[in-house]
């Protein structure tokens, strides 16, 4: 396999800054590009959270004080380096300014709104980013963008930085991760992030639905567009409700757009040696699964009762998630015999509402509106099951966990869900979830209750949870495909 130099660029990066999902994917990808022989250095924000001493970031010299000018205001930029925990990628923490001396990713926690001046902060990273790779004297075969915080890289190569010989020859690769967040702001931002003020207009290649778009910037500059699954992929170009109107954009790339599934890390993400959870088991021995149930429940302040299942779920509350659709059963649901615990932020009317219902119902239903990385892995582990009636689900990683984690999906038929699980035959056995037929709350509440019957069958469940847990979604495979990529891109040859 030929080695590339690759930089990968990315917003957040687990453990450093994690805001979702993406923080996992831009973790676990590199390294299996490392392991793969490449040779891969990140670069991400130097947030004011990120703790240097834990995670040992040194000063480089030769990166102090680097000057950076978007629209005719300079920046002085400064460079710290680190290592992936676990491996020999090295990370490029970039702090440019006071841009990211915040609290907060992309939002202020105090207001929970995003900050006003995102597209001028990310401008800034991607800015410093590039000149940073001059101080470096590192010329990358690829610079692996992800999501609209990295767009800007893929449109400057291409305008600001055409003529420069230092960048001739790097292609760019752009990988949407999920198009509810498009980088999607004010026409008259063009001119502060340095983009052609005339291309936000109709017709302009920055232009989309009154606003200047990221997104649709990073698509047409970049050499070559990902995304996380091949039906999340198919249904971008066939769905204007999941794909946002983008589907004619992309198919003007023709063949340069690809979905290539996600893994996950199971160095981090096993129950064998999870770090995070108080008992280790594997599909060998799955008694203790059934001891991190009991620790989950005392956690929460619930009881354990010997053949009530437990299921979860960890997400943001939203109706992309089918939080709505979750509500409309709630009372048939808290009829059943079963005990529901929710993890995760984001509407807040959602929230409210599901509170109500934990208060109703203490012993059945938990519900706590923050994110914390431990309480994910042991609703993981301590779960009988993990419900995803997501109206669309880009790749999703949660189904993936839960498998390896014997903790039996339900999921709705779309995106990377529809990829990674197959239906239950409840004559042969065969399947590794129980799909959602369609999205409504009928059909969410018979998934449930056919995932429940089920349960009761001790044997077959058992045999059930040790098959799926025996499944493969390790990055190696989609990382080979990556490389793929980037050896067609540098060689030039037939999409």
């Amino acid at each position: 396999m030929k080695q590339f130099k690759l930089l990968y660029l990315a917003s957040e990066v687990s453990p450093f800054a994690v805001a979702g999902g993406l923080a996992d994917v831009t973790s676990a990808l590199p390294k299996a590009l490392k392991n793969l022989n490449q040779e891969v250095r990140l670069m991400i924000p130097k947030y004011k959270f990120i703790n240097e001493r834990k995670y040992v970031l040194r000063e480089v010299i030769r990166l102090r004080e680097i000057p950076v000018t978007v629209n005719n205001e300079t920046a002085v930029a400064s460079v710290k380096s680190a290592f992936l925990p676990d491996s020999k990628v090295q990370v490029y923490f970039i702090e440019v300014g006071d841009y990211f001396n915040r609290p907060g990713i992309y939002k202020d926690p105090k207001t929970n709104k995003p900050y006003p001046d995102n597209a001028i902060r990310f401008a800034f990273f991607c800015k410093a980013a590039i000149e940073t790779l001059k101080k470096l004297s590192w010329q990358p075969d690829i610079i692996h963008c992800n999501d609209w915080q990295t767009a800007f890289v893929p449109v400057y190569l291409k305008t600001i930085y055409q003529g420069d010989p230092f960048f001739k020859g790097i292609k760019t690769i752009y990988t949407i991760h999920n198009l509810t967040t498009q980088g999607d702001f004010d026409v008259n931002i063009a001119e502060k992030i340095d983009f052609d003020k005339s291309q936000v207009k109709e017709g302009g290649l920055f232009y989309k639905d009154g606003k200047l778009n990221l997104t649709k910037a990073a698509i047409y500059f970049s050499d070559f567009i990902t995304t996380v699954s091949e039906t999340y992929a198919n249904e971008i170009l066939t769905d204007d409700e999941v794909g946002f109107g983008f589907g004619p954009i992309l198919e003007e790339k023709e063949d340069k757009f690809e979905g290539i599934m996600n893994g996950i890390d199971y160095g981090i993400w096993s129950p064998e040696k999870d770090k995070y959870i108080p008992f280790h088991y594997s599909k060998e021995d799955l008694t203790n699964k059934e001891e991190n149930k009991k620790a989950l429940l005392m956690r929460l302040g619930m009881s354990y009762e010997p053949g009530v299942p437990v299921m979860g779920m960890i997400s943001k509350l939203t109706r992309q998630k089918g939080f709505d659709l979750v509500l409309d059963i709630m009372e048939d649901l808290l009829k059943e015999n079963l005990k529901l615990i929710i993890h995760g932020d984001g509407d807040r009317d959602l929230a409210e509402k599901f509170l109500q219902f934990a208060s109703k119902f203490p012993d059945k239903l938990s519900v706590s509106i923050t994110y914390d990385e431990k309480m994910a892995h042991l609703i993981e582990a301590g779960s009988d099951m993990f419900l995803m009636p997501s109206r669309y689900e880009p790749c999703g990683l949660n189904q993936i966990y839960s498998m390896r984690y014997g903790t039996i999906p339900i999921v709705s038929a779309v995106g990377g869900l529809f990829d990674s699980v197959d239906d239950i035959d409840e004559e042969t056995g065969e399947g590794t979830g129980f799909i959602i037929e369609e999205l409504t709350p009928k059909a969410l509440l018979k998934a449930i209750k056919r995932a429940l019957k089920y349960y009761k069958n001790k044997d077959k469940w058992t045999e059930l949870q040790k098959r799926i847990m025996e499944e493969d979604f390790s990055w190696d495979i989609s990382a080979k495909r990556y490389v793929d990529i980037y050896d067609r891109l540098i060689n030039e040859t037939e999409f």
